[in-house]
């Protein structure tokens, strides 16, 4: 009996990948230039070689560019851990980039409640 999956293979090992990063992340990364992040989403390419890692802010204080200069110098100690924990083939390449989505989430919010207040 074979199972058919809706979804590509780069789908599921995204969704791999997104946990294991951030469990390595909030775990084992030591640079306090990371700050509080959250992995939001990973594109990761049709080839699973190569994935761009969302991240956004959640402690303010932290600086965006700082936190993804400390994730980039932590890039190669994740990958050398995905490798160990994982049964892939090959480790796709990290890199990190800023997830405005969520910073746009956060202004959205924060307009509604002001709105909210103002109506009270």
């Amino acid at each position: 009996m074979s199972r058919t999956f809706s979804y590509k293979r780069s789908d599921r090992v995204s969704e791999l990948l997104k946990h294991e990063r951030s469990d390595i992340i909030r775990k084992e990364a030591k640079d306090p230039a990371i700050g509080e992040i959250t992995i939001t989403r990973i594109k990761l390419s049709d080839d699973l070689r190569s994935a761009t890692v969302y991240f956004g802010v959640l402690d303010r204080t932290t600086e965006i560019l700082q936190a993804e200069e400390g994730l980039g110098r932590a890039s190669s100690y994740i990958h050398r851990l995905l490798g160990k924990r994982l049964r892939l083939k090959h480790i796709p390449k990290l890199t990190f980039a800023f997830d405005r989505n969520l910073d746009y989430s956060f202004r959205i919010s924060k307009l509604l409640s002001e709105i909210e207040e103002e109506g009270d």
